[in-house]
């Protein structure tokens, strides 16, 4: 596997001899001083260009950054576009390395977004504004509306009787579709904002919550835990409980802080019908 060295230094010497890329910002976890070093990180570059469509008729041209395992063109898929004019290759090399590279064009600067993390790694002319030192502020969690808090909630148990319905027919992929890909976005928004709450709105939980067990209490973390279930329908209804016991705890604190109504009503009349919902015989003529 290549080493960082080995990796900025193809990145740049690419550059420096191509006449069409005049800057290169590196973006990203590795700029981020608060993220810790690992051999999974990926190379986030922009290559500011003359002419993007130039490199893009010419495919081989990304053959000097080495050997890849798989590529993917997020810019050339069906219903993409890119409204800037930018184009990015995402880009999986055989030794473990990876390149996320966009090219972005030097006529549309002022309409680049400016993250946050960012470092200036080659500026030919000048023309980028220097950037901050790296920080994560563009990557912290916003305080909720009362209508985004509101909205989540009722999402959370209004999806939720899905999940039961689709577990009574025995309908798995469906029940764990609502499940894991509904609920659970609302959960884990809820996390969010719970941490948020934790740490004043200034630690990143990650992308995914990947780091929300360093900010989540440890019965908080094992009850997240314990809501990810199989596909057996038992245990997808011990998860499905266990969610709500964790989002109602969670939601009420988010609440309580800024002085928003949680709808308790909504959460007594959905649990109740989740619990009488797992008790229904499968030849139950109606369901109350």
């Amino acid at each position: 596997m290549r080493s960082e060295e080995e990796m900025l230094d193809l990145i740049l010497g690419v550059a420096q001899v191509d006449e069409r890329i005049r800057a290169v910002i590196m973006n990203g976890s590795r700029v981020d001083p608060n993220t810790p070093r690992d051999i999974f990180q990926d190379y986030d570059i922009v290559y500011v260009v003359t002419d993007v469509a130039s490199f893009v008729n010419d495919p081989a041209w990304i053959d000097c950054f080495g050997k890849r395992m798989i590529m993917q063109l997020p810019d050339a898929m069906a219903d993409a576009s890119s409204a800037d004019g930018s184009f990015a290759y995402l880009m999986q090399f055989a030794d473990g390395n990876r390149i996320d590279l966009t090219l972005f064009p030097l006529a549309s600067l002022e309409r680049m977004e400016r993250d946050s993390l960012s470092v200036l790694l080659l500026d030919k002319d000048g023309v980028v504004a220097p950037f901050d030192p790296p920080h994560d502020g563009d990557y912290l969690p916003k305080p909720p509306s009362a209508k985004e808090f509101a909205d989540c909630c009722n999402e959370f148990w209004w999806v939720a009787a899905y999940v039961a319905k689709g577990l009574w027919r025995d309908e798995i992929t469906y029940a764990k579709y609502m499940q894991d890909l509904v609920v659970r976005d609302q959960l884990m928004q809820m996390l969010v904002w719970y941490i948020g709450v934790k740490t004043d709105f200034a630690r990143s939980p990650g992308k995914y919550g990947k780091h929300f067990r360093n900010y989540l209490e440890p019965e908080l973390w094992t009850a997240l835990m314990q809501s990810y279930a199989d596909a057996n329908i038992d245990r997808t209804w011990d998860a499905m409980f266990v969610m709500a016991t964790l989002f109602r705890h969670v939601a009420q604190t988010v609440a309580a802080h800024f002085g928003y109504k949680y709808p308790q009503g909504d959460d007594d009349r959905v649990s109740a019908h989740l619990a009488h919902v797992r008790r229904l015989p499968k030849d139950a003529p109606a369901i109350y």
